[in-house]
């Protein structure tokens, strides 16, 4: 082994103890813009000073990462696949050999798929890639990505992925910690450092690094479970403690908590809009209010009023009728008197009778067009609530990449 690449690999895992901090960057590679990486300057720049290397693309170092800071850089030069598409395995070379001497790369990452439909394709990249990288002295960390066996994470796995990345020549390698870790490490003849994977609590992600550490691991290559916590900077130096200083869980997670205290959240330079705590909801937007079935009580038939057109009684304007006259007109009074009462009666009724009808059709009209219009909008609340059900589970298919199996590929 050359000097050259010696010493590149002794930048990224430190020759005091043999292990390193790594702070993985480039999910945006196939994840796009990443949860709290949005901004990629303004997640990298306050943790610079706390990692030993930065696994990153080309693209983030040439636009986000400070040139006049001595960061050993491990360049992803593989991709080519997104999260939307069918299948993450299908990888190629992206980046050539000579590009990363230019931009002064301390080692080459790529991922290699044991047990998936272009495992083949992989590891003969692999291969290719140590071949090229050493005619320039750089080292290759090959990524145990994604396998049909993946699911497990178990030790029989994980050590075959490795032995077979360090077999292809690969001078680091990167995979995911598990039960029995010590099998993968005792199986594979260069140094093991654990994946950090999707975010977790904070003590959790320490009890990784430390059961790692205390397996064999020669580090950690950690990202989410630093630059998404609330307070990444407190998180990061934990880590540290746990990898260089030899803290154990609960020193580390009281280091943690003690930093916390000189980084705030509101005056923490990480703390932008991201993924709240477990035990809080984000509020969500755009949402349909509840419609209330709010009905205005029937109203009352108004009452026709009683007519008054009674006819007066017809005034004796002579006192010198006859009583057979008197007699006469008397009768003839009271039958047309009852005759206008009969008439009054039967038109009081019909107008009642009619108005009533007309009330009736017209409560029954607005209770039925009350019952069409609620129908209506419940039938928009139900299909906005489907649509924003659609849009929630796209979100988590594209971006919430810790969900699900979508986190196996990582």
């Amino acid at each position: 082994m050359d000097w050259g690449l010696k010493n590149r690999i002794a930048s990224i895992i430190k020759p005091t103890n043999n292990r390193g901090v790594m702070l993985a960057i480039d999910h945006g590679y196939f994840l796009g813009p990443t949860e709290k990486l949005e901004v990629p300057k303004r997640t990298i720049s306050p943790l610079l000073k706390y990692c030993d290397s930065l696994m990153v693309t080309r693209g983030i170092v040439r636009t986000s990462v400070d040139p006049n800071f001595p960061v050993p850089i491990v360049l992803r030069v593989s991709g080519g696949s997104s999260i939307i598409g069918e299948d993450l395995s299908n990888e190629k070379i992206t980046t050539s050999v000579k590009d990363a001497v230019r931009i002064n790369a301390s080692a080459l990452a790529m991922s290699i798929f044991v047990g998936a439909k272009y495992e083949h394709n992989s590891l003969v990249s692999l291969g290719n890639l140590v071949n090229e990288a050493e005619e320039y002295g750089l080292p290759v960390l090959a990524v145990t990505a994604v396998g049909k066996e993946l699911a497990k994470r178990d030790a029989r796995y994980l050590s075959l992925s490795c032995r077979i990345a360090a077999e292809f020549g690969a001078h680091i390698v990167k995979t995911y910690y598990c039960d029995n870790f010590e099998k993968v490490v005792n199986s594979c003849p260069v140094p093991v450092i654990i994946a950090g994977g999707p975010k977790i609590p904070e003590r959790d992600a320490l009890a990784l690094t430390y059961n790692g550490i205390k397996a064999g691991a020669a580090g950690v290559d950690m990202g989410r479970n630093i630059w998404q916590s609330q307070y990444p900077i407190p998180m990061i130096r934990a880590v540290r403690a746990i990898v260089h200083s030899n803290y154990n869980l609960n020193q580390a997670y009281e280091l943690f908590k003690k930093l916390c205290k000189e980084y705030p959240v509101r005056n923490n330079p990480q703390n932008f809009p991201g993924r709240l705590p477990q035990n809080q909801q984000r509020p969500q937007q755009n949402q349909p209010k509840p419609q209330q079935n709010q009905q205005r009580p029937p109203q009352k038939p108004q009452q026709p009023k009683p007519q008054q057109n009674q006819p007066r009684p017809p005034q004796n304007s002579s006192q010198s009728h006859s009583k057979t006259n008197n007699v006469h007109h008397k009768s003839h009074n009271s039958q047309s008197h009852n005759r206008t009462n009969q008439d009054l009666h039967k038109n009081s009724s019909q107008s009642h009778s009619k108005t009533n009808n007309v009330h009736h059709k017209r409560h029954s009209n607005q209770n039925h067009n009350n019952s069409l219009s609620q129908n209506h909008r419940n039938q928009n609340q139900k299909n906005n609530q489907s649509q924003l059900r659609q849009k929630h589970n796209k979100f988590l298919q594209l971006f919430c990449f810790d969900y699900g199996t979508l986190e196996r590929w990582m």
